[in-house]
């Protein structure tokens, strides 16, 4: 009973220490991952006119934050002032995460953005982590084709 006991307590002890630090509430200047180096940064439509020729960009990108995972912050969909332009931003290696109140605010990212394209099973994962009700989850029926861009950092501008 004591050798349960006292493996019971290791692996609690264990799993605190891996435990998810708190994450930095989002403010102006707040810097998340790797931070943001570069002072210059793309539109969403800039981003989706380099895309039309090559494969992969890599460099900065700016817009408003629309919708967070609720989970745990592990990705966000990025909007650039007319709402319907929009990109799915997720963290390199998932080596950080966003604060529920980063919706709303106008960030920069550095790091590289694809099109991809996500079959139904995966849009309706991501909906049901990004709180959506039922009914919207079973209205997922089609694949989609994204711009998908991994940051290494994200700095909070507003």
């Amino acid at each position: 009973m004591k050798k349960i006991l006292s493996a019971c307590i290791a692996v609690l002890l264990s799993c605190s220490v891996y435990a998810q630090k708190d994450i930095a509430s989002a403010q102006a200047g707040v810097e998340y991952g790797q931070g943001v180096s570069a002072n210059k940064f793309l539109s969403l439509k800039q981003l989706e006119s380099k895309l039309e020729k090559d494969t992969v960009y890599t460099g900065t990108l700016t817009g408003e934050i629309v919708e967070v995972c609720v989970k745990k912050g592990c990705f966000m969909k990025l909007v650039d002032g007319k709402k319907n332009e929009m990109v799915t931003v997720r963290f390199k290696d998932y080596g950080f995460f966003m604060p529920q109140d980063i919706v709303g605010k106008k960030v920069a990212l550095e790091g590289e953005a694809k099109v991809t394209e996500h079959s139904v099973k995966q849009l309706q994962h991501w909906a049901e982590d990004a709180g959506k009700s039922a009914e919207e989850i079973v209205a997922i029926t089609t694949p989609k084709r994204t711009i998908e861009f991994v940051a290494t950092g994200v700095k909070v501008l507003n």
